[in-house]
């Protein structure tokens, strides 16, 4: 596939995967992203995961036929971008490797050599003259690992982005949802964390005059940027995408999901947009991007344990180990002897910015009764002011 008339794409997709990084459920399959650059002097961007080696030089050959490339820019040295650099160095024993000087730290630890003879290193403001096209290097430290560099080339004005501006789902697989539904699991789910990081890069990225974009995962972005641009400008900020109300639940005996069920139909009587989670059961991935992309929590979990059942523990800590802010969060609890489920929860919120608890707290004693309802009609009046 030609990105331009110089720039290809070299890229394979992986239908075998069934959880991305180990956890993350990727029905569509996910697209490891490499390019090649054919100017007086060739270079390729980024391999493929260590899988897909025969695949991706093969295409390699497709588009160089015999020529050996003059470089290989390694952007970011996790293992699915990565895992072919050995293997690639030794099949062309003439090219240079480009990348940061972290980097060739982790190129030690992964395959026993650092390339001394055989690398340039780049930092902030450095480029790599290929004839017509020159790339410009950009530092992009913890998006999302340390080492982590983005390049752009001046004469097609295109960012070569590293894991940012990527998403789950192979290429080659129509996705009903557009864009933005798994390039938001993903972004929360992978990146979540950095924000402030992204946002440094956001800013470098402004002072460019950028045509496309070529992530390391998902598709080519050549129309719109404007579009992605300011997802990734609200999602790195913490800033509510959308107005609506999340509420995540579990339920041993099914009389916390009743309550649930309850106040999700008070909330839609109210006009107010909701999405309901079951984390024993739904994708949790699933629940966490739903809990970044409205500006509104509902939490609603059973004492156990004198804590709280293990799934919402589990899903708390995904949330705040990805800096959940700027957010409302009403919490219900149930418990036969001892409701103690709503102080835990805010506990494990303790450390977490701009958070608003509702006034309204629900508390079932086993099972609903005239006065946990009259909570759940203050709670839903509440939500939906």
């Amino acid at each position: 596939m030609n990105i331009t008339k110089d720039i290809r794409y070299i890229g394979v997709n992986d239908h075998d995967i069934d959880l991305f990084e180990g956890q993350y459920i990727v029905p569509n399959g996910m697209a490891y992203n490499s390019y090649a650059i054919i100017d007086g002097k060739t270079a390729v961007i980024d391999t493929v995961d260590v899988r897909f080696r025969d695949e991706w030089f093969g295409n390699i050959k497709a588009v160089l036929g015999n020529k050996a490339p003059d470089y290989l820019v390694v952007h970011h040295m996790e293992p699915d971008h990565a895992g072919n650099i050995a293997a690639f160095m030794d099949a062309y024993k003439t090219t240079t490797i480009v990348s940061s000087a972290k980097a060739f730290a982790m190129m030690q630890n992964f395959f026993g050599t650092d390339y001394e003879d055989r690398r340039v290193v780049v930092a902030e403001g450095d480029t790599l003259s290929l004839g017509e096209h020159t790339l410009t290097f950009v530092t992009a430290p913890m998006v999302h690992w340390p080492e982590v560099i983005v390049s752009y080339d001046s004469k097609d004005k295109v960012l070569f982005s590293a894991d940012g501006f990527g998403k789950f789902g192979a290429n080659d697989v129509e996705d009903p949802e557009g864009w933005a539904c798994e390039a938001r699991r993903y972004y929360i789910g992978i990146v979540g964390k950095y924000g402030a990081q992204v946002q440094s890069l956001l800013k470098k990225a402004a002072k460019l005059d950028i045509a496309i974009i070529c992530p390391t995962h998902g598709p080519v972005l050549t129309e719109d940027l404007g579009y992605y641009l300011d997802l990734y400008n609200t999602w790195s900020s913490y800033g509510v995408e959308s107005a609506g109300i999340t509420v995540a639940y579990t339920s041993v005996y099914g009389h916390t999901k009743e309550a649930v069920q309850l106040l999700v139909k008070k909330l839609e009587a109210k006009g107010c947009h909701v999405k309901v989670f079951d984390l024993a059961r739904d994708d949790m991935a699933e629940a966490v991007e739903a809990a970044f992309q409205y500006g509104k929590l509902v939490l609603a979990t059973t004492t156990y344990n004198a804590e709280i059942f293990p799934f919402m523990h589990t899903f708390i800590t995904h949330l705040t180990e990805r800096n959940f802010q700027n957010r409302t969060v009403a919490l219900i609890e149930n418990g036969s002897w001892m409701p103690n489920a709503a102080k835990v929860m805010r506990g494990l919120f303790e450390k977490s910015k701009n958070l608003t608890f509702t006034d309204t707290t629900v508390t079932i004693k086993s099972a609903l009764n005239a006065a946990s309802k009259a909570q759940l009609d203050a709670l839903a009046s509440e939500l939906c002011k």
